[in-house]
């Protein structure tokens, strides 16, 4: 009976339940070593990213050019096949946003990081920037007289598609620059750049 009691008291030791707390404390790290976790990799709320306009235009530069790529493409193809102006519209945004996606995706992977876990800061980094840009931009030109029915060989079409992209980038640019100071948007891309 006594050989049982030791060994449950015993068994209560390893498990760390003796005194209601544990004794091991070797595996205990300490706060950088446990901020350098890769499990870890994904926050970004401990240490927010000092918000200069600098790099909130790069940030939204980089936004700009996967918007830029995603709309000419998109009027490009809706113009060869015949579409109308809103089908045409809806491809470009939704090119845009997939080549947004993509560039940060492609330098957030150049970087070691698996694609699921790249794939998820791409959304976080891009979705806000992108959707306001694509909001400003497409507004713009559907704003501008005679924008809309303007092919690839009028000057109207490019006009208006590049002061449109320059709108979006200024107004773009305060949101990104809001968002890196949260440690969110492209301060989460930035992490994997070191």
């Amino acid at each position: 009976m006594k050989h049982d009691t030791q060994h449950e008291q015993h068994s209560h030791h390893e498990r760390g339940e003796q005194h209601g707390q544990h004794t091991d404390h070797s595996r205990h790290v300490d706060h950088g070593e446990h901020e350098a976790h890769p499990g870890h990799a994904g926050h970004t709320g401990h240490h927010p990213a000092k918000a200069g306009w600098a790099m909130a235009a790069q940030a939204t530069l980089h936004c700009l050019t996967g918007c830029a790529i995603g709309e000419i493409l998109g009027m490009v193809i809706g113009t060869a096949l015949g579409w109308g102006n809103m089908e045409t519209m809806v491809l470009a945004i939704v090119l845009a946003f997939f080549f947004g996606y993509t560039l940060t995706l492609r330098s957030i992977r150049k970087a070691g990081v698996d694609f699921r876990t790249a794939l998820r800061v791409a959304l976080a980094a891009d979705t806000l920037s992108i959707a306001v840009m694509e909001l400003i931009d497409n507004g713009v030109i559907a704003l501008w007289p005679g924008a809309m029915d303007a092919t690839l060989s009028d000057t109207l079409f490019w006009g208006a598609l590049a002061l449109s992209l320059a709108v979006a980038f200024v107004v773009t640019t305060p949101v990104n620059k809001w968002m890196i100071g949260r440690g969110k948007g492209h301060a989460v891309v930035h992490q994997y750049h070191h």
